[in-house]
């Protein structure tokens, strides 16, 4: 293989159709004055998600697509119902089958309750592999929405320290003040 073909290969291209460097970041492939006209507004990024309702929403999230006919992808989530998102990762989760049953309340409403998930189709990946898939995208997302959410954290940990020992330091000096009036 040629230089150039190994660089095709490895490496994807910017708005300007330059050629990026290995371990960029990716950016969102769909235009957004597409995606406002496609879906009616501007789509988050799942990094902005993971940041605003958490690694274990997202996490079920991606897990609870199923088959719909009535809606426009074919699919419908649990967590999310009437999404717009198609099921990205059906090849590899296969197709599932939302099992719901009636339940009359206290009030005697009737509601549509959960009751688990039945496959259709299997996918390239076992439930395991799947879920594990999942688990990694999602880290790899929470990560990716705050990186240096370590290092603010680590941060933090000192600047509790130092109000600690400020406050022991302060209290000992209006102590000391205070001697002579008490």
């Amino acid at each position: 293989m040629s230089d150039e073909e190994v660089m095709a290969m490895i490496s994807t291209r910017d708005a300007k159709g330059d050629h990026t460097k290995p371990g960029e970041l990716m950016k969102i492939a769909m235009d957004t004055n597409y995606a406002k006209s496609a879906f009616g507004t501007k789509i988050p990024g799942l990094t902005v998600i993971a940041r605003a309702r958490g690694a274990d929403w997202l996490y079920t999230y991606l897990r609870t697509f199923y088959v719909d006919e009535s809606r426009p992808t074919g699919v419908n989530n649990i967590v999310f119902p009437d999404v717009g998102m198609p099921h990205v990762f059906w090849e590899m989760q296969g197709m599932q089958k939302a099992n719901f049953v009636t339940e009359t309340d206290s009030e005697g409403t009737e509601h549509k309750v959960y009751k688990g998930m039945e496959q259709v189709s299997p996918g390239t990946m076992s439930k395991e592999q799947y879920d594990a898939f999942v688990g990694d995208l999602v880290n790899f997302m929470v990560y990716m929405g705050e990186p240096v959410q370590t290092e603010r954290k680590s941060i933090g940990i000192w600047v509790l320290v130092f109000l600690f020992g400020f406050t022991v330091i302060a209290y000992l000096l209006k102590k000391e003040y205070w001697k002579d009036i008490h």
